[in-house]
């Protein structure tokens, strides 16, 4: 053992780095070996003591008295530490280190390590016996494989996070009887004692001695991680029964030059622990450690911890996954191992025997890798102090690059990419060298492809398969404008606040970005924690935020850690990584996706189907369409490929986003065609399933409540033309059908869309999906008075908790968002029932439940011209003629002809002004918010007089805002 990884094992922690841990005082090892105990409470900073009896043990013993928090309140663990004498990084499980410790210079933690090298003395043994007495948990485990120290980690932090003080350690890889006898001591002090069990865990004499310890003690908790409590039978081991001890079983205590009987007695005392069955067999890591945490705290005492657990799991149950599982799903066995491998670095089950071939990226050393403009307050301080220490002529690991890790750069380093530039293009001596394709084992993973070629199928059926081996699959809709809500939307589930009053400190206040950055580090720091989360984000449009132009990664976890993230996109690259590319289907799995339940097709019918197939490009949205037609309709293949080809093109303007993609792919757009042709044939001219498809195109790119597609659907004016040749075509096409479907309800019309796949079904009850590429087909479609019956239906029946996305999307139509035009028009009352009843609920909410105060600032003001056009065109001159109609009097402007309705338009923006006014003293923007309120005060005392109680209210806010805008200047005067 060389000095360097001696000392670096005991290197301490800098004073200014803090960690949150357990409620409960907890014991482990560092991946360094470092030994050093855990607080009683999170509120608490650790202090590395440097008296004589800490340093006597070479272990840093941390205390803190403080009183015991409310455990809905934890901070998650984000340290977790072992017994290794390896280094942290080369270990698996060395990713515990607060994300602040990555740029600390390797140099000092020699240093520091070399200084704090002591001796042992007795006093510090019997202080160190002490705290180890409050270990309620002791895990033991052996091997590095990256899936059993994935699922360790997460042992060990969800353990730490309800609260219950854990000791974790892999002891084969202890080099020194001090290290032994100070695991030891930890066994016999710890309630309960977790042994993780391998295919290979009874070949080691550790494993076989922590059994036999904890059975003794009627304590032993064993977990079987790769195998099942069925298999675990002396005879079978030895005889080498059955597949699995062929390969690992024999006499295996002759390995290590055990004893036969004490091997026997270990091995067997598995089979009496009767009421400890925890199976992470299979993938089944969630089941398996909520289990364990639920047993082990009624054990302990801690009722809080059960009830805390379930009412946590009964709401991840229902809202995990936006989709159910596609039972339908065919094909992409190759892409499905390769993402397992892409997230978790290996592979597992029948994935194995699929391998694929990967090739080796090349090496780089010492390659600095900058994480790109943060949002956090934290991330900066680390940047300006990396700044310093680059004038000082240190220069600070940022990242250290190897073979096992993942390039992620900025465009607002340049330096850096040119840097990165320069060794991609060029070797040693000038050779060109090869970029790198994917990276595996750091789980992230880019999946790019075509519309419609199933990206969104590929990710829901990874969910279903691997689900159990995160707490959580955490799905977000990637749309640009559409992307930071709904990742704020995860806080529920993550048990973070993300309200900006959260944020508002006594000192100073903080700005809007501040506000909107804080919220976001406290969702990625959950995120960041060893708990793993599967994070997917669906349909990226872009790699930054339509509001503020931010990069999409600042959103998300570091990669490398337990969190995954899987993302798909129609982009040929990602943040400078090179995605897996979804290619077509296979001919037989195209095949087997469009005969759908029909069996014993005839050849010549085969040959159309291939047709079809070619036509279609083989994208799996017009392969499910066609397998749903000739399921539900009494037509052949050769029939529905002629009444497609014979159907009339719809005349479209072929400009905008997305255009080329709708041109590319005519085929599939006849195939709407005939399906929308097949539900009016069926319901009558004005099929409601027609119309909702044509209004969903409209709505948010989210799960839409069927109710109120229906109502936008009904509200879509009736149009008067139709293809009466084309009517004659579909007659024959459909006959049988009309009869058993007649005038649809909103329920029959929706099921009607999911019956033939034109829609997806949404795990929440009365929701439905439409791809995006059939949205704006819809969109493209151009039929009068979609938009404006999609703006009334949620206007008068959306809700601003339920269906806020879909309230920013009429928004959208309504306000000129960007270089957006406006698509709908309102009447002053429904303009002025739209503020009352919608805008500012939407606004407020935005800004104080989720902290995004750039877009609730940007829709007031949105709406406050809105109110001031209103207002213009009120005051003024009305037509001639009809000044002339009315000869009895003479009519200057609207707001003569109707005062009523004007004052009442006045006020709603007094209103709006007066809540732009208080979120602007929010953001510390007194000078905006003075002018703001002013305009509010002069249109409330002009209609209502001094003495009304809002005018009261506009002059104490304007009061308050002078004194702090006189505070600031006073500040900042010389």
């Amino acid at each position: 053992m060389d000095a360097w990884e001696d000392s670096s094992r005991f290197a301490p922690r800098p004073s200014t780095t803090s960690r949150n841990l357990s409620s409960s005082s907890s014991t482990f090892f560092s991946a360094n070996q470092s030994p050093f105990f855990s607080p009683r409470s999170p509120t608490c900073q650790l202090s590395a003591r440097s008296d004589s009896s800490s340093h006597a043990t070479n272990a840093y013993l941390i205390t803190a008295d403080c009183p015991p928090s409310d455990p809905q309140k934890l901070d998650r663990v984000s340290s977790s530490t072992y017994v290794s004498d390896c280094n942290p990084s080369s270990f698996g499980l060395g990713q515990q280190y607060h994300e602040k410790e990555y740029s600390r210079p390797i140099l000092k933690q020699k240093k520091l390590g070399k200084m704090n090298e002591t001796s042992l003395n007795s006093t510090s043994t019997s202080s160190c016996s002490n705290r180890l007495r409050s270990c309620d948990v002791y895990i033991g485990f052996h091997g590095r494989k990256p899936l059993l120290l994935h699922f360790t980690n997460w042992l060990h932090a969800e353990l730490e996070v309800q609260g219950l003080s854990c000791f974790v350690t892999d002891r084969a890889r202890c080099r020194n009887s001090r290290k032994h006898a100070i695991v030891e001591r930890v066994m016999d002090a710890c309630t309960f004692g977790i042994v993780i069990l391998t295919q290979k865990s009874f070949r080691n004499p550790y494993t076989i001695e922590e059994l036999q310890f904890f059975s003794s003690k009627k304590n032993l908790v064993p977990i079987y991680f790769d195998l099942c409590p069925d298999d675990c039978l002396v005879r079978d081991i030895i005889e080498k029964r059955g597949e699995l001890w062929e390969k690992h079983g024999g006499e295996l205590w002759l390995l290590y030059g055990g004893l036969e009987k004490e091997w026997r007695d270990a091995v067997g005392a598995l089979s009496r622990v009767d009421e400890w069955k925890l199976e992470a067999y299979d993938g089944k890591w969630r089941d398996c450690i909520l289990r364990a945490v639920t047993l082990l705290a009624l054990r302990l005492g801690r009722r809080s911890v059960v009830d805390r657990l379930t009412k946590w799991r009964e709401q991840a149950e229902k809202e995990e996954f936006p989709f159910p599982r596609n039972e339908n799903f065919v094909g992409r066995k190759k892409e499905l191992s390769e993402l397992e491998f892409m997230l978790f670095g290996d592979v597992s089950g029948d994935a194995e025997k699929d391998y694929f071939d990967l090739k080796a990226r090349p090496r780089r050393k010492n390659l600095a890798i900058g994480w790109g403009k943060s949002n956090s307050v934290d991330e900066k301080r680390k940047g300006r102090q990396s700044e310093n220490s680059r004038r000082k002529g240190k220069e600070p690991v940022v990242w250290k690059e190897s073979e096992k890790e993942i390039e992620m750069q900025n465009n607002d380093f340049p330096q850096i990419q040119q840097h990165i530039s320069k060794l991609r293009s060029t070797g040693k001596h000038g050779r060109r060298r090869r970029s790198m394709k994917v990276v595996y084992g750091k789980g992230i993973a880019c999946v790019s492809g075509d519309w419609g070629i199933g990206k969104t199928e590929l990710l829901l059926e990874f969910a279903y398969r691997f689900h159990k081996r995160y707490k959580m699959v955490l799905w977000i809709g990637g749309e640009s404008r559409y992307i930071r809500q709904n990742y704020l939307n995860l806080w529920p589930f993550l048990e973070v606040d993300v309200g900006v009053e959260n944020f508002l400190g006594k000192s100073r206040i903080k700005s809007f970005e501040e506000q909107e950055n804080a919220a976001i580090a406290r969702v990625r720091k959950e995120l960041m924690r060893n708990i793993p989360f599967l994070v997917i984000i669906d349909n990226l449009e872009s790699e930054k935020d339509w509001w503020d132009h931010k990069l999409v990664m600042d959103l998300l976890p570091r990669f490398g850690g337990e969190t995954h993230v899987i993302i798909s996109t129609r982009l040929s690259r990602v943040m400078n990584l090179e995605p897996l590319r979804l290619s077509y289907l296979s001919g037989i799995e195209a095949m087997s996706l469009m005969q759908g339940n029909v069996k014993d097709i005839p050849m010549p019918e085969i040959d159309a189907l291939q047709v079809i197939e070619e036509k279609l490009g083989r994208l799996t949205l017009g392969l499910a369409i066609v397998g749903a037609i000739l399921s539900e309709l009494p037509i052949n293949p050769s029939r529905l490929l002629d009444t497609i080809n014979r159907t009339p093109s719809r005349d479209m303007t072929w400009s905008g986003r997305g255009s080329h993609s709708l041109r590319r792919n005519n085929f599939l757009l006849l195939l709407f065609e005939v399906c929308f042709s097949i539900f009016d044939h069926a319901d009558g001219p004005r099929s409601l399933a027609t119309r909702m498809v044509l209004a969903s195109g409209w709505f948010a790119p989210a799960p839409i409540p069927v109710s109120l597609l229906a109502l936008a659907a009904n509200k879509i004016p009736e149009k008067h033309h139709r293809r009466q040749l084309w009517k004659k075509v579909l007659s024959s096409l459909t006959c049988g059908f009309t009869s058993s479907y007649s005038r649809r309800s909103e329920v029959e019309a929706s099921s009607l869309l999911l019956r033939f796949n034109i829609a997806r079904a949404c795990t929440k009850e009365g929701f439905i999906h439409f791809n995006p590429l059939l949205k704006l087909y819809a969109r493209k479609r151009g039929v009068v008075g979609v938009a404006q019956a999609m703006v009334r239906a949620v206007i008068s029946r959306g809700s601003i908790n339920q269906h806020s996305e879909h309230i920013w999307a009429a928004c959208f139509l309504l306000f000129r968002f960007g270089n957006d035009p406006i698509m709908v028009e309102l009447k002053v009352t429904d303009l002025l029932f739209l503020v009352k009843e919608v805008i500012l609920p939407l606004a407020i909410r935005a800004f104080i439940t989720f902290s995004r105060c750039t877009a609730a600032l940007e829709l007031l003001r949105l709406c406050t011209d809105a109110l001031e056009a209103a207002d213009q065109a009120f005051i003024t001159p009305v037509d001639k003629c009809l000044d002339k109609s009315l000869c009895w009097k003479p009519i200057q402007t609207n707001a003569q002809l109707n005062p009523c309705l004007w004052q009442e338009l006045a006020l709603s923006r007094a209103s709006v002004l007066e809540i732009r006014s208080k979120l602007m003293m929010r953001g510390g923007q007194f000078d905006i918010g003075d002018d703001l309120i002013r305009k509010t005060l002069f249109i409330r005392t002009s209609i209502c007089g001094d003495d009304h109680p809002d005018t009261i209210s506009a002059r104490e806010t304007l009061s308050k805002l002078t004194r702090l805008l006189a505070n600031v200047q006073s500040h900042i005067s010389p």
